[in-house]
């Protein structure tokens, strides 16, 4: 087997282990859910997920974990797995059902997908792209919770681009995922007041507790197909996109507003870093980020 194509666990893992672990999953009368995130946000659904299927009457559990493969991390460079990975191995998850695949669409990750029969699948900032061979195995589809209110920020950055609008309001969406970008039909949204002094971390936490519990709470119709008839196709007209913010866009011009600037900023703090500086130059400065940590939405 071509070593590209095999599957990138934590451990390594023979075939039987994933075929027993499967028999045990289908043999449940619980229908299997699969789960895919990698940011420590994500750990807040994930937690949702294992509190709900510990619940008596609960209909799923969770068989599954797919994130992004360990990184290196911090000033030792340290190969660490994602905070989901680390998440689920706290809580005593099976390491050999915590999928890391360097892309989505591997035939070995896929193979090993199909053998768990998942009925649904979950998703939460995981930050790969689904292709349509994986959309095709979970008959009940792909459920996809996005920080913003869709159509609106559709994109890697929806948080930091509605803080950067100065939005006054913004929501979690509940949708169900299609090849094109987080343009599937909405199951459900949460809106949300946006306070003017909060930053790019909190309001994303904020949106994905709100997302846990939307989701637990639509999770029924999902489960029992009746989502699939009540969800509502996106108007493409009101599409607004929310792409990763460069390098360039953290450039801040002493001639702008107090408010432009302040938007500006907000968005930032979503990049934890050990320590900063500010580059001045003429009516410019810019923020420098010396040492620093997993970011999302910047590029």
């Amino acid at each position: 087997m071509n070593s590209s194509l095999m599957l990138r666990r934590f451990f390594c893992f023979n075939s039987k282990t994933t075929a027993v672990a499967a028999t045990s999953s289908t043999s449940s009368k619980k229908k299997p859910l699969v789960f895919l995130g990698s940011p420590q946000v994500s750990s807040t659904v994930l937690d949702a997920l294992f509190e709900a299927s510990k619940a008596p009457n609960s209909l799923f559990e969770v068989a599954a974990i797919v994130t992004q493969p360990p990184a290196r991390r911090d000033r030792g460079k340290k190969l660490m797995p994602s905070p989901v990975a680390e998440f689920a191995l706290d809580k005593g998850f099976p390491s050999d059902l915590i999928f890391t695949p360097e892309r989505a669409g591997e035939d070995t990750f896929l193979s090993n997908l199909r053998a768990l029969q998942p009925e649904l699948c979950i998703t939460a900032a995981y930050g790969n792209i689904l292709p349509t061979k994986f959309l095709n195995i979970p008959p009940l589809g792909t459920v996809n919770i996005h920080p913003s209110l869709l159509p609106l920020y559709r994109g890697a950055a929806p948080v930091q681009r509605a803080l950067q609008d100065g939005a006054k309001e913004t929501g979690v969406s509940l949708a169900f995922t299609v090849r094109a970008l987080d343009a599937g039909p909405v199951i459900a949204y949460k809106t949300l007041e946006v306070d003017d002094q909060i930053k790019a971390p909190d309001l994303l936490a904020l949106l994905f507790s709100e997302g846990s519990k939307l989701l637990i709470h639509e999770l029924p119709s999902i489960l029992d197909g009746s989502a699939r008839l009540k969800a509502q196709p996106q108007d493409d007209s009101k599409v607004t996109l929310a792409p990763k913010i460069s390098v360039e866009e953290s450039w801040l011009s002493f001639d702008q507003e107090a408010s432009v600037l302040h938007n500006k900023v907000s968005p930032l703090f979503l990049f934890p870093v050990k320590y900063e500086c500010v580059v001045i130059t003429c009516n410019f400065f810019r923020f420098v980020h010396l040492q620093g940590g997993q970011g999302h939405g910047l590029k």
